[in-house]
C-alpha cells in the first residue's frame, strides 16, 4: 500500500486515528528529558512552583498615631526647656509654665485670681473672632476677583499692579493712625487693619495661580467654544484654586497676627486688648495666655481651611494639606 493510500485510510478510520495518537503519546513519554547541569530538578508535565514572597511587616505604630505623637512631643520639649531656663535663670519677669497654666484656667473659668480677667475668655475670644473673620472675609470678597482679573486681563494688570506693588511694602502698623482717623476708635479700625494684612497674600497668590495656567488649556477651551465668563468658571478658577487656597492660609495667619495691632485702637474687649493690658500691668502670664489662645484659635481655623481645601481639590491629591 502506498503512503498516500495509508494516510487516507488513517483519516477515514477512527480506530486507526486513535491508535496512532496512542503510539505518539507513548513515544513522547519514552523520550528522555535532558536537564542542564546544575539546574534544579522539576517534574515532567508540571510547572515549577513560584517562590513565596513574604509580606513586608507593617509599621509598629500606625502612621496617624505616630504623627500625633510627634506633634505633641515637640511642644512638650519646648515647655520642659522653658521651665528649666526660668528656674536656672531665677528671673521673675518670665513666669513658669505652671503659672501660665493657672492663668489660663482662671481666664477660662475663674476662681484663682478673681480679677477683671477671670472667666472672660469667651467674651474676648468672640470679640476678636468677629474682627478677624470680618476683615478676612472682606479680603476674600475683594482679593480673589481682583486677583483673577489682574492675572487674566492684561489691561487691568497694567493699571492696578503698579499701585499694589507700591502699597504692599508699607507696614500695616503705619496705617494705624490713619485707620483711627478714617474709622474712629473702635472695632472698625481693627477690621480695616486685618483686611489690609490679609488682602495682599490673597491677591498675589490668586494672580500667581492664574498666570501659572498652561496656555494650551485656554486654546483647547476656545476651540471647544468656551469663552467669557465660562472660561473663568471652567478653566481659570479650577486651575488657580490650589494657589488661592495657599493665599487663604497665609492671609488667615496674617489676620490673627494683626488682631493685636488692630485692637490697639482703643477697643475694650478682644485678645489683643488683653495682651496690651497685660503689657501695661506688667503681667507676663496674662500676655502669654493671650498668645496661647490666639494660637489655638488660629490653628483650629487653619485646619478647617485645610479640610475645605482637601474637599474642593479632591481631584488633585498632590495639593492636599
Amino acid at each position: 500500500m502506498t503512503p498516500t493510500a495509508s494516510a487516507a485510510l488513517r483519516a477515514e478510520d477512527p480506530a486507526v486515528v486513535a491508535a496512532g495518537e496512542a503510539a505518539d503519546a507513548t513515544v513522547d513519554q519514552a523520550r528522555p528529558v535532558i536537564v542542564p547541569t546544575g539546574a534544579a530538578p522539576f517534574k515532567t508535565g508540571s510547572f515549577a512552583a513560584e517562590p513565596k514572597v513574604k509580606p513586608e511587616p507593617g509599621p509598629l505604630v500606625p502612621e496617624r498615631v505616630q504623627s500625633l505623637l510627634l506633634a505633641v512631643a515637640f511642644p512638650l520639649l519646648l515647655i520642659v526647656a522653658w521651665h528649666e531656663l526660668v528656674v536656672l535663670s531665677g528671673t521673675r519677669l518670665v513666669p513658669t509654665p505652671y503659672q501660665v497654666g493657672l492663668m489660663m484656667v482662671d481666664f477660662a473659668v475663674g476662681g484663682i485670681h478673681d480679677d477683671a480677667f477671670s472667666g472672660t475668655i469667651l467674651t474676648h475670644l468672640l470679640a476678636s473672632m468677629q474682627r478677624v473673620y470680618g476683615g478676612f472675609a472682606l479680603a476674600i470678597i475683594l482679593g480673589v476677583p481682583l486677583g483673577l482679573l489682574i492675572g487674566r486681563v492684561k489691561v487691568i494688570r497694567q493699571l492696578v499692579d503698579p499701585t499694589l506693588s507700591l502699597l504692599r511694602p508699607i507696614p500695616v502698623t503705619a496705617w494705624l493712625p490713619l485707620s483711627m482717623i478714617f474709622f474712629g476708635l473702635g472695632p472698625r479700625s481693627a477690621v480695616f487693619l486685618v483686611f489690609l494684612g490679609a488682602f495682599y497674600p490673597i491677591v498675589l497668590n490668586t494672580v500667581f495661580g492664574v498666570r501659572s495656567v498652561d496656555p494650551k488649556l485656554f486654546e483647547a477651551a476656545s476651540m471647544l467654544g468656551c469663552d467669557g465668563s465660562r472660561m473663568f468658571r471652567q478653566v481659570v478658577l479650577p486651575a488657580a484654586t490650589p494657589s488661592i487656597f495657599n493665599g487663604l492660609r497665609l492671609a488667615h495667619g496674617f489676620a490673627w497676627i494683626l488682631i493685636v495691632v488692630g485692637e490697639m485702637t482703643g477697643v475694650p474687649t478682644g485678645l489683643g486688648s488683653v495682651i496690651m493690658d497685660g503689657r501695661n500691668l506688667s503681667r507676663t502670664d496674662l500676655i502669654i495666655t493671650g498668645m496661647i489662645v490666639i494660637g489655638i484659635a488660629g490653628i483650629a481655623t487653619d485646619r478647617l481651611i485645610v479640610r475645605l481645601n482637601n474637599r474642593v481639590l479632591r481631584w488633585s491629591p498632590q495639593h492636599h494639606g
